[in-house]
Order: structure tokens, then C-alpha cells, then sequence
């Protein structure tokens, strides 16, 4: 700015725009090098083979690796398809709890009470929430003790369950499996495959099949248990394993073994019943109680164990099942009537009894009671009189006069006879001498009476085709006149004949078969003898004929069948009365001359101690069938005694063990009973007969000559010549 001359300086714009003075240059910067890429640094190769080998190492662990994941998803998605194609295949778990293919039948004695069984038995459906609680516990401490924490499959249980069969020198998969309860459904189920008559031979065959315990099969069936925990829920699951569980003695399902051993449901049973039944899953036929109750007990004692052990009873109530193990229901226990019960069995129609789809109850004449006497009679004889080691068998049977059978006892096995062969029923032996009251009985009814003589002489008939024929008697002798009382009591071979003979042969032979003896009889003299064949219930039931007053039965053990829950009778009894044979009175007489052998001749051993009885003794040549037939005023019985093989018994008559079987057996079954009168007639006037002397009651065996000829003349006489 500029000033005057008065002192202000003369004004001046400011530059408003100036350069700017210049500013000292920076020296250039050098320009960065280009970076250069790092290489990695080598890696330190392992020199020479040590290297080679841990790099194949490398590529096999890494090639083992991509196929084994890749694997594992493929077996997943096979696992997962197979899985959902059963469980959609599954029906609803209602539909399989009873896992029969046939029915059962049930036999019930006289008194409407369960006796005996046959076919598989299914007590009726029950749940995993019904039966008892130590049922229930005791099945999973004994099976599966993590039941309800797997999904069906348990590889630590099939771990452990390989170790223990390789360390006991089994293959891996035999012995211990390893199974799941679900597992063990799988199994019982069959993996889903019904029974197909066409394809395999009997149920026995399927149910081998569905036990296979190959590796493929372990693994359907572990497959299967999947798709049952993904479609049921675990009580559907185990109620499906109660139901259908096979548990010995023809027991399909706890609540039918409960029954069958126990006689109660299976939601009453305590814990010593319930460790029991549960015992019977590892070995049912092993460890059922009516094949060994002993070995049961110890079996359910373990199983009580391992309930305390996991919780489920406390020490005071595992202390109390051990000191009070379970019994046997008296049912169970008697397991009587194995003998009777197949026979009654073979008398209805095989649709309705062996091949049922139904579930059958026989309503029959069965008494336990009886039965009872019967069996213990037997064991006594055999225990007391009877050499030990003996092979001889014997049978019994017991009938009213109806025809009724009570009891039957067809050899000396008594327990566990089912199926077995029956000699009451089956063995057909020649009769001796028990044959001769039918001979007697054609006399009486033709108006001989007890009191007319006959008289006992050397004897000749000549036999067309065989020539002269000369029977003897027993006792080599001859006692000349006598009444037929004494002729049937002292058991006179000649007088039988020679009646038979005046009565005419085949008038004897119509009673006899009338009577009920159906097997082919002998036409010649010598059918007085008894050389025919029959079988123990064919002569107790003709003689049942001669008690109830000359009328001829039928022996019957079935009155009644039923389908299970109905109430209208498929079928009713078969037997019974029928068509008189001989007259009343002439039964009667009968009654009389057959009381006099035990009071006075020949069955004398036989004879009761409080009340009347009337029979016959029976020998066939060379004492190879022994027997002894009888009645008092209540029951019929029949006694068998022989060698199956036909072979001669040692010492043997029907006089003697027979009759002391039959004496026994009459004792026990009429204890209690009052004494009732034998309806006989007895003649009038009548002479006291002569007793048979003691040696002749059980004499030694016959002359071995007199039997081969004798033999020789009936067998000729047998065949019609």
C-alpha cells in the first residue's frame, strides 16, 4: 500500500494471486522391486525303502478311508431300504400273539377238572401290563437286561456274547447270541415268513428253519428288529414276546405255561413262580418242571439273582423266593392219565383232536382218584414182590359197569407216556383161562345151572387135519365128577371143553364176541382155553357185561367235545349199554360161580378184605400172559402181566401177581366206599365146593413137553385145521 506526503503511504492491492515460492524437491524414491513368489521349501524325502513304504502306507490308509465312508453310506441306504420294506410289511401287533398253526385240546376228569393236555396250549392273550410285575421283571433280567434303552439291537451284547462262545471253544454265533428280546421276536416271528404246508414237510421242520443261526440269518433278523422298534413300541414288542414264547410241556405264551404248571393266570403268579417260568426260555423242555422240578428250581433260583442283583426284588423278597422255591399245581404234578389220554384222543375224529385249528375241550370219565390207586398198586407190587431189574410189564384198566373207563395204566413207565405204547389198549394176547366164564355164561343161558356136573376125565377128540387131541388140566390130573361152580373155580381145563362142546362152539363164540371181544376167535375145542387173542379193555369191558346183569358195553373215556368258550356239544359220548347178551339171571349165576374162585379157588389172593368180588384168573401156555379179571359191586379192573417179546415169565400165573396187582388196586380205589353186595344169584340148594388146595393156586411151571405138544395141537386148531 503507498503513503502521501501528510505521512500515509500511497495504498497498494495485495497480490491476491502469487506464486508459490518453489519448494525444495524431494529426492525420487527408488521404486520397490517386484515381489517375487516364495516356493515352498522341499520336503525332507525319507530316503531309500523306509520312504517307499510309508508313502504306499499313505495311499492304501487314504484309499481304505474313501471306500470305507463311501461304503458305509451304501450299507446304510441298503439297511434303511430293507429296514422301512418291514416295516411296511408289519401288521398290527394284535394279530401276532398266538403263533399256533394247530389248536390244543384240553381233557377234563369227570368232575369238569383240567387232567391232561395235548397240542400246543395258549392260555389267552395277555399284555407286558397285565401279568405280574415279577413276570415281567423277571423276562427282562433273565433276556435283556437294557430292553428298554436299545433300538433293537444291542452290539455290545453280541460283543460279548462272541468272546464267551470262542473263550468255550464254540463257533462265533453258536451258543450264546447276544439277541435283543426284539431279536428273539424276530426269530419267533420267523422274519415275517408264515407256515406253508406245501413247502415245508411238518410244523417241525418250519420252526428248524426259523432257528437257523446262520450269519446271514443273524443279520435279517437284526434287520427285522429295526423295523419292529421303528413300527412298535416296546411293551407291544414285549408283549408279543409273552404271548408267543414256547415254555415246555406243549406251553405256547406265559399265560398257558402259568396254567399248566401253577394252575393260576400269569398275573397272580409270586416271584419264585415267576423266576421259574422265566428260567424255561433258555431250554424249555430242559428246565420244565414236569420233566425235572429239581433242576427248575435251581434254575429259578439263578433267575432270582439276577432280579436282586438289577433291583427288581429287594434281599427279604429274593431271600423268600429261594427259601420257598415254586411247586407244581397237584394237576400238574399227578400229570395222570397219559395212558388214558391218548386213548381217548385216538376215539374222536383226528380234526378234532390231533390236526384241530381249534382250541378243544374232551369232557371225559377220567378219575384221578382211581388213577392214582391204580399206579401206586402197580409200583407196589413191582417194588415188593417182584425181583429187581425185571423187564415184565404190566397193564391196568378200571371201568364201571357202563363201560365208563376211570383209569388206565398201559405199562410200568407212569410219568411222561405220551405217545408211548399202550398194552391196555394195543398188546393183543391170548386170554387163558379168563376166557372161561364165556363158556360158562352160554351154559347158564341155555338153562345149565352153577350146580350141574360135569365130569372131569381123560378126554380124546380127534381133530380133522391134526388127528387125536388129548388136553390136559393144569395140574395133570383128572378129579372126576364136579358142578360147574367147581369146574370154573378150581379152573378145570377137560370141563370147559366138554361144555363148550355140549353148548356148542360157536354159541360161545357169538357170547364172547358179543360180550365185546372183537378179535378173531378160535374155531375149534381148544377156544375154551383162551388161545385166542384180545386186549385187556376188550375183556374188562365184557366182563363189565357180566356185572350190570348179561348186557354187552362198549368201553367209553369221552362224554363229551367242545370247541373252547361254546357252549353246544360238537360231538357227545360214544359207548356204553348196549344189546343184552345173556340173560339176567343167567349173569347172575355167573356172578356166583366167579365169586367162588376168590372165595374158594383159584383167585384167592385176590380177595378184599371188607366186601364181595367175583373174577377170573388167567395162564396161556408157558406163562407167557398172566391174568386176572374181576368186578366187585362198583367197579370192573382188569390186570395184564407178560414180557413185550412174548417171552415166558418165570414163576407167573394169573393167581398169582396179577391177582395181587388187582387185589391192590381194588383195596386203594374202594377206600372209603361202602361195601355193597355182588348182585348174584346164588343156587339153591348148594353144595359146598371143595377148596383148591394151596399148591395149585400158583403151581410151577407146566411140563416144557406137555406145552410143545399142546402148543403144537392149538396152533393147528387156531389156523382151522
Amino acid at each position: 500500500m503507498s503513503t502521501n506526503g501528510k505521512g500515509r503511504g500511497r495504498l497498494v492491492a495485495d497480490k491476491r494471486y502469487t506464486k508459490p515460492a518453489a519448494a525444495k524437491k524431494a529426492p525420487p524414491k527408488k521404486a520397490a522391486p517386484a515381489r517375487r513368489r516364495r516356493r515352498p521349501a522341499p520336503r525332507k524325502r525319507s530316503g531309500g525303502i523306509l520312504g517307499l513304504f510309508a508313502a504306499l502306507f499313505r495311499w492304501v490308509f487314504g484309499l481304505i478311508w474313501k471306500i470305507a465312508w463311501r461304503s458305509t453310506v451304501v450299507v446304510a441306504m441298503i439297511v434303511g431300504l430293507a429296514v422301512f420294506y418291514f416295516y411296511s410289511t408289519l401288521p398290527p401287533a394284535s394279530s401276532l400273539l398266538d403263533a399256533r398253526v394247530r389248536g390244543s385240546v384240553t381233557l377234563l376228569d369227570r368232575d369238569g377238572k383240567v387232567f391232561a393236555w395235548r397240542g400246543d396250549q395258549y392260555g389267552g392273550t395277555v399284555s407286558a401290563d397285565s401279568v405280574s410285575k415279577y413276570l415281567k421283571n423277571a423276562v427282562i433280567a433273565t433276556e435283556d437286561r437294557r430292553f428298554y434303552k436299545h433300538f433293537g439291537v444291542s452290539p455290545r451284547g453280541i460283543a460279548s456274547a462272541i468272546r464267551i462262545n470262542l473263550r468255550e471253544g464254540r463257533g462265533p454265533l453258536s451258543g450264546n447270541g447276544g439277541s435283543t428280546i426284539t431279536q428273539q421276536v424276530a426269530k419267533l416271528l420267523c422274519i415275517g415268513v408264515e407256515y406253508d404246508p406245501k413247502k415245508w414237510k411238518n410244523e417241525a421242520a418250519y420252526e428248524a428253519d426259523c432257528r437257523e443261526s446262520s450269519l446271514w440269518r443273524k443279520m435279517k433278523e437284526a434287520v427285522y428288529a429295526l423295523a419292529m422298534e421303528a413300527k412298535y413300541s416296546k411293551d407291544e414288542i414285549l408283549t408279543i414276546y409273552l404271548n408267543r414264547a414256547y415254555l415246555g410241556a406243549g406251553s405256547r405264551g406265559f399265560e398257558a405255561a402259568s396254567e399248566r404248571y401253577f394252575g393260576k393266570p400269569a398275573s397272580q403268579v409270586n416271584p419264585a413262580e415267576a423266576a421259574m417260568l422265566a428260567g424255561l426260555l433258555t431250554a424249555p423242555s430242559r428246565f420244565a418242571p414236569t420233566n425235572n422240578l429239581q433242576r427248575s428250581q435251581n434254575r429259578a433260583k439263578v433267575i432270582v439273582g439276577l432280579m436282586e442283583e438289577q433291583g427288581y426284588l429287594t434281599k427279604a423278597e429274593a431271600d423268600e423266593a429261594r427259601a420257598h422255591p415254586a411247586e407244581l399245581s397237584p394237576a400238574a404234578e399227578a400229570r395222570a392219565g397219559g395212558y388214558f389220554a391218548d386213548w381217548v384222543m385216538d376215539t374222536a375224529p383226528s380234526f378234532l383232536t390231533r390236526d384241530t385249528t381249534e382250541d378243544v375241550e374232551l369232557y371225559t370219565t377220567f378219575d384221578p382218584r382211581i388213577q392214582q390207586a391204580a399206579e401206586e398198586a402197580l409200583t407196589w407190587v413191582f417194588d415188593n414182590k417182584v425181583k429187581k431189574g425185571s423187564e415184565a410189564q404190566a397193564a391196568i384198566v378200571v371201568m364201571s359197569a357202563d363201560g365208563a373207563v376211570r383209569a388206565m395204566v398201559g405199562g410200568r413207565k407212569l410219568k411222561g407216556v405220551a405217545g408211548q405204547f399202550n398194552r391196555a389198549i394195543q398188546a393183543k394176547r391170548q386170554t387163558g383161562s379168563s376166557f372161561k366164564p364165556f363158556v360158562y355164561a352160554a351154559a347158564l343161558d341155555q338153562g345149565y345151572s352153577p350146580n350141574d356136573i360135569v365130569v372131569d376125565e381123560p378126554l380124546t377128540i380127534d381133530i380133522k387135519g391134526s388127528g387125536p387131541w388129548s388136553p390136559q388140566n393144569y395140574c395133570h390130573c383128572f378129579k372126576g365128577p364136579m358142578t360147574l361152580t367147581e369146574a370154573l373155580m378150581h379152573s378145570e381145563n377137560i370141563p370147559a371143553i366138554k361144555i363148550a362142546r355140549e353148548v356148542g362152539l360157536e354159541n360161545v363164540r357169538k357170547i364172547a364176541s358179543d360180550f365185546g371181544i372183537q378179535s378173531d376167535l378160535a374155531s375149534g375145542p381148544a377156544l375154551a382155553l383162551g388161545v385166542s387173542e384180545s386186549t385187556l379193555i376188550e375183556m374188562t369191558g365184557a366182563y363189565a357185561g357180566i356185572l350190570n346183569g348179561g348186557s354187552s358195553v362198549k368201553p367209553f373215556g369221552l362224554i363229551e367235545l367242545k370247541i373252547k368258550g361254546d357252549d353246544v356239544a360238537l360231538m357227545g359220548q360214544e359207548g356204553g349199554l348196549g344189546e343184552r347178551v345173556i340173560t339176567e339171571k343167567a349173569a347172575q349165576q355167573l356172578i356166583y360161580m366167579m365169586n367162588q374162585v376168590i372165595e374158594h379157588g383159584t383167585g384167592r389172593r385176590a380177595k378184599l378184605d371188607d366186601r364181595q368180588a367175583a373174577g377170573k384168573t388167567g395162564t396161556t401156555q408157558a406163562a407167557r400172559d398172566a391174568w386176572f379179571m374181576g368186578f366187585t359191586a362198583d367197579y370192573v379192573a382188569g390186570v395184564w402181566m407178560g414180557y413185550d417179546d412174548n417171552r415166558p415169565l418165570t414163576g407167573v400165573t394169573g393167581s398169582g401177581l396179577p391177582a395181587e396187582i388187582w387185589r391192590e388196586t381194588m383195596t386203594r380205589v374202594h377206600e372209603g366206599l361202602p361195601a355193597r353186595p355182588l348182585p348174584m344169584l346164588v343156587p339153591s340148594p348148594a353144595d359146598a365146593p371143595r377148596e383148591t388146595p394151596d399148591d395149585q393156586i400158583a403151581p410151577p411151571p407146566v411140563d416144557d413137553e406137555a406145552d410143545r405138544i399142546l402148543l403144537d395141537v392149538i396152533g393147528n386148531i387156531v389156523n382151522g385145521n
